[in-house]
């Protein structure tokens, strides 16, 4: 009896491994696989050396465009909190119905690639798009030029990325009790003050965990940036990727990569000791 109860516990601790093989096998071959060519091409590529890495690490280009990269990630992320957070407390103290409402346009933005939200961009914010239009309707004779700027592109990212934000406070404050805001307001706290130091302080979590996920996506941004963005402005991504296709520099564009994963997962190491990886989507 105990040794068939013993074969049954081993094969219900195996079974949860099994069912992770598939996940595992294509994690493999389609990303530690290519990460660890990567890797190697950053290094290999024109010959064996760390010269791909020093010209990284030093060059004033690269060193120009991984602190844009930085700043525009982080001023994506600000941004999208900005509008975020607003909609996310409409949507918890909204009756259910208006909250269902909000939370279908805000996922809507999910069944459009990404593609087709650059290139709706590039329509709304052209010279002959409804965006200068307007502005000549209202009586502004020379309107500035917004495709093709810092402004275009960080405005399209946060349309994209906004979502992500607002889902992750959201869910935080979803799980908020209202017995607490109450309890505070029968101890005198009113107003700002209330949102200050109790309902801010329980949303905590969820504003950091939009704001790493947003950071960290649109670290990665290419296609954006590339369409929408200014040259003179560009993001790592895109330096990346004109490395590769008009020099055809994989030695040096794999060790841009590889400085990016760097960067990326020392950003989420640090999140991870404070908060946790777990936390991260809710």
């Amino acid at each position: 009896m105990s040794v068939h109860t013993g074969g049954v516990q081993s094969r219900g601790q195996l079974w949860p491994w099994l069912l992770l093989l598939p996940l595992a096998a294509y994690l493999l071959v389609f990303f530690i696989v290519p990460l660890v060519d990567v890797a190697i091409m950053s290094v290999t590529e024109p010959k064996l050396s760390l010269d791909n890495y020093t010209k990284v690490l030093t060059g004033s280009l690269y060193r120009k465009v991984f602190i844009n990269t930085f700043a525009t990630a982080g001023l994506v992320a600000v941004c999208c909190l900005l509008v975020g957070y607003p909609l996310a407390y409409l949507m918890t103290h909204s009756s259910e119905r208006t909250a269902l409402l909000i939370l279908l346009l805000v996922t809507m933005s999910f069944w459009t690639s990404f593609l087709v939200r650059t290139y709706a961009w590039m329509v709304l914010l052209g010279n002959q798009g409804p965006v200068i239009w307007f502005m000549e309707l209202i009586g502004i004779e020379d309107p500035p030029h917004l495709l093709f700027t810092r402004f275009s592109s960080t405005l399209a990212m946060v349309h994209i990325l906004a979502p992500y934000m607002i889902m992750n406070i959201y869910t935080v404050m979803k799980k908020i009790d209202p017995a607490l805001v109450k309890s505070a307001e029968s101890l005198g706290a009113r107003g700002f003050s209330v949102f200050r130091h109790v309902y801010l302080p329980l949303t905590a979590p969820g504003i950091a965990n939009g704001l790493v996920l947003v950071f960290v996506i649109c670290l990665g941004f290419y296609v954006t940036p590339v369409l929408l963005g200014s040259p003179r402005e560009q993001m790592i991504a895109g330096l990346i990727g004109h490395q590769i296709e008009e020099f055809l520099a994989f030695g040096l564009g794999s060790a841009m990569a590889m400085v990016l994963l760097a960067i990326t997962m020392v950003i989420l190491a640090i999140y991870h000791r404070r908060f946790g990886l777990d936390r991260l989507w809710g």
